[in-house]
């Protein structure tokens, strides 16, 4: 006898598909499951079965062999009609199973037990079920038992459509920050080109700068999934890799970096401060196409400081009036510096520039 569907039958199946579960392969998790309900309730089989339209699927099984069967003789079919648990100690005093196949067979599965796999809003997905070959009873804490392990079964599925419902919330934020992100520098982009003074251009050539920064890191930490901390090691290569695409056929840019976390707001003022140094030194200290190099170096010491170093062999601050020597570029440096509680030591050499700061790495455990 084959059940009706359930009265929330459109629910219910709604309900199924946002879980995602169906037609997956087979999990440990859900295996472990199963194999520890027969154990426990000594049957030759056990069941995670879920209810479809017109099958029944087992997203895990021990004893059976098989991935689904019809839903004409489905057991569990008729299970989630009723209680939330299910026991038919003897399947052939069942009026309903009196002609099924699977039970009038030889072997024929004489005894069933269910829990419902019930969503959070009472809807019966299926059952987390024991079957065996004679007629029997479960203990009390036997019932228990499967209740539990049915209960451990919706959690997973719980936790599994979760993560995914975060893992697309999380992409969509990432599109629109990008998406702000880009549009916000191309408006600054087009307000410097209309700029008519050295100094509006400037600052808002700065102000790119610093969005460069923060696109970079927003990227970095949605690779990463670390929280608030950043993996400074990556982040400046990636930064640097972009500031390379923008070089000058004749300068070359050397990056080493030890490997060390900070917190997201040291990254982005590291970031800002390595983009500020650069990009100067491309634009003033190797003039008439000479040939030369700009190095950042990122160190740990002992003391447990980060020290970060940025130099060049260009002409030097003797030879240009450029944000290296004074201005804004000198003003971002000793706002970055306070931010990170550095002391900065901007020093001019007989060949190029140098900067140097150290700073505590403040790496944000999560709670």
């Amino acid at each position: 006898m084959e059940a009706e569907p359930h009265p929330l039958q459109s629910q219910r199946l709604q309900a199924l598909h946002s879980y995602e579960i169906l037609d997956t392969d087979r999990e440990k998790d859900f295996d472990d499951i199963v194999e520890l309900a027969s154990a426990i309730c000594d049957t030759a089989i056990s069941v995670v079965n879920i209810i479809d339209m017109d099958r029944q699927w087992f997203k895990a099984e021990i004893g059976l062999g098989v991935r689904e069967t019809p839903l004409a003789t489905s057991i569990c079919s008729h299970a989630i009609l009723e209680a939330k648990f299910v026991e038919i100690n003897d399947t052939l005093a069942d009026p309903r199973m009196r002609d099924n196949p699977l039970c009038t067979a030889e072997p024929g599965l004489r005894f069933y037990a269910g829990a419902q796999l019930l969503t959070p809003d009472g809807l019966p997905l299926g059952t987390l079920c024991v079957l065996d070959y004679q007629p029997r009873s479960l203990s009390p804490l036997q019932r228990d038992t499967l209740r539990v392990l049915a209960r451990q079964v919706m959690a997973q599925l719980e936790m599994r459509r979760a993560l995914k419902a975060a893992k697309l919330l999380r992409q969509e934020v990432d599109h629109r920050v990008k998406n702000s992100l880009q549009s916000l520098s191309s408006y600054i982009q087009l307000q410097a080109r209309a700029a008519k003074s050295d100094e509006a251009r400037s600052a808002l050539s700065a102000t790119d700068n610093r969005i460069s920064a923060v696109t970079t890191l927003h990227e970095q930490l949605y690779l990463a999934d670390a929280g608030p901390n950043v993996a400074l090691d990556r982040y400046v290569d990636s930064l640097c890799d972009h500031l390379r695409s923008a070089a000058p056929e004749n300068v070359k840019l050397s990056v080493s970096i030890a490997p060390v976390t900070t917190g997201s707001r040291q990254a982005v003022a590291v970031g800002t401060l390595i983009n500020e140094f650069v990009t100067n030194s491309y634009k003033h200290a190797f003039p008439d196409q000479k040939i030369g190099t700009i190095s950042v170096t990122i160190d740990t010491e002992a003391d447990g400081l980060v020290r970060l170093h940025c130099c060049d062999d260009g002409v030097g601050l003797g030879h240009s009036t450029n944000a290296h020597s004074s201005g804004l570029g000198m003003q971002i440096a000793r706002i970055i510096c306070l931010e990170l509680g550095a002391d900065l030591a901007f020093e001019p050499a007989e060949r190029g520039v140098s900067l140097k700061i150290a700073f505590a790495a403040q790496d944000i455990q999560r709670t």
